[in-house]
């Protein structure tokens, strides 16, 4: 499934809204904007939140929780800086642990599970705001895929916005 993950422009916090491929809002994501830390409450339109993102302080490299219905869904961390890489792990409870790596001059991620990928994400050009093509594949959880993108996005490209 397709979706487009767009930063709004002007907004008190770190703000997304998610629409599908046909253009219509299916998600939204609420950036508190003031709090120790990135928070983020992802919503779907009718304000239910869905999962909510927390980063944890006094860690060397970033790292960020996710939690789906009060339960620790992931952690996501990002690894060591490699010249134009980024890569992040994604520690999900049990064996299926994703892989996100992506090439910083061209702003465009590959989410794998082992050597199998299970979502791409590719950022736009010409556009005010951070916005962001998700290719969630089939069966994986969108929800989840596109809550690590929003951390992606925090860590990669937060200290532009201070």
């Amino acid at each position: 499934m397709r979706f487009i993950l767009r930063q709004k422009l002007l907004a008190w916090g770190n703000d997304f809204v998610v629409r599908d491929e046909a253009g219509n809002d299916a998600f939204v994501v609420d950036g508190r904007a003031i709090s120790l830390g990135n928070k983020a409450s992802f919503q779907d339109t009718a304000g239910n939140e869905l999962a909510f993102i927390s980063q944890k302080f006094l860690s060397l490299v970033p790292v960020y929780e996710i939690f789906i219905g009060g339960v620790l869904a992931a952690v996501v961390r990002k690894d060591v800086f490699k010249l134009f890489h980024h890569t992040f792990s994604v520690d999900v409870p049990g064996p299926d642990d994703l892989t996100a790596e992506g090439d910083l001059t061209q702003h465009e991620y590959a989410f794998r599970r082992g050597t199998q990928p299970v979502a791409h994400v590719s950022k736009k050009w010409f556009t005010l705001a951070d916005t962001y093509g998700v290719d969630v594949g089939e069966g994986e959880d969108a929800v989840l895929i596109l809550a690590c993108a929003v951390v992606i996005d925090l860590v990669c490209h937060d200290q532009r916005r201070r």
